[in-house]
């Protein structure tokens, strides 16, 4: 999972504006092979847990929901691309469609289980993605 700290973003999809937030987190997710509810719980506790907005210090120290920000999910099975050979990324350990659907579906809901205000893309669509990353903050979030 890739989390950017945004001041807005947005995904259009063949021409209409799927999904759009104002302060927020961008969260590009993928699965791989053996993920699970398990792991689907720990991103989601992780996202609303992250206190990535500044306090009254200027600190990072406040979390989304105190910062009244969102979250834009997409989509993005090439976070597990291997490009280590050749010229063409291999996805072989992204994990398929029929894994994978159900696993960012449970993503979302995870995330508004939480309290969160949660747009997203489609899943499998040929996306536009607007970031505006503020900071700039991105983080790689994965647990072993």
């Amino acid at each position: 999972m890739v989390l950017q700290r945004v001041s807005r973003a947005s995904v259009t999809i063949e021409g209409r504006v799927a999904g759009a937030i104002g302060k927020g987190f961008c969260v590009l997710v993928g699965f791989t092979h053996g993920d699970g509810e398990a792991q689907v719980d720990w991103m989601a506790d992780k996202v609303a847990g992250l206190r990535l907005f500044a306090d009254a210090e200027g600190k990072m120290n406040v979390g989304l929901a105190e910062a009244d920000g969102a979250v834009l999910v997409i989509s993005q099975f090439t976070l597990y691309g291997d490009a280590s050979k050749g010229r063409r990324p291999s996805f072989i350990d992204a994990a398929r469609p029929e894994a994978a659907i159900p696993l960012y579906e449970r993503f979302l809901a995870a995330l508004r289980e939480r309290g969160l205000e949660v747009a997203s893309g489609e899943f499998g669509a040929d996306m536009q993605v607007e970031i505006h990353n503020d900071g700039p903050v991105t983080l790689i979030l994965d647990r072993a």
